[in-house]
């Protein structure tokens, strides 16, 4: 069993532009890294890694133009994000694919964002409401384990797959 996730990683001119926040340091704060900023797709938690392999080789999605901005936002109390839109449709196929593997997907439904801290208490934070905006062509998904360690989650690729334009 692997803790996996379907994934969109950012290209550098996002990674850049999230570099550029101001990060502040206050209790309970933790500021993710740019090693770990991507947009989650379809998080499956702890799933056996042939079958999510398998079912990763099934998913068959458009190519698509991601979002970033327009601000610095919380998706909850405790998560500061940079959303993105524009993957709606390709974490609907996602999920297609990959129905009935791993934990159900968010009751809340899919809203594309890149986790860039995460705070234990609801205190003012530095990047909320900055500006930003990017936009990026989605061509690939991978397929990623993560595995927990005291400094963040650590992330391997263990498979991309290309998107169809």
């Amino acid at each position: 069993m692997a803790r996996l996730f379907i994934a969109v990683w950012p290209p550098p001119s996002v990674v850049e532009l999230l570099r550029a926040l101001p990060r502040d340091e206050a209790p309970g704060l933790r500021w993710t890294t740019p090693e770990q900023w991507h947009a989650t797709l379809r998080y499956f938690g702890d799933v056996d890694e042939v079958a999510a392999v398998a079912a990763f080789e099934m998913v068959e999605a458009e190519a698509a133009i991601a979002v970033v901005g327009p601000t610095v936002e919380r998706l909850d109390a405790g998560v500061i994000v940079a959303p993105i839109v524009g993957l709606d449709a390709l974490a609907g196929a996602v999920h297609a694919r990959t129905a009935g593997l791993g934990e159900p997907p968010h009751p809340a439904g899919f809203r594309g964002h890149l986790t860039l801290a995460r705070q234990r208490v609801e205190a003012p934070c530095s990047a909320d409401g900055v500006s930003l905006h990017d936009s990026f062509a989605v061509t690939e998904i991978a397929l990623v384990r993560s595995s927990l360690h005291a400094a963040g989650a650590r992330y391997v690729t263990l498979a991309r797959r290309p998107l169809s334009t």
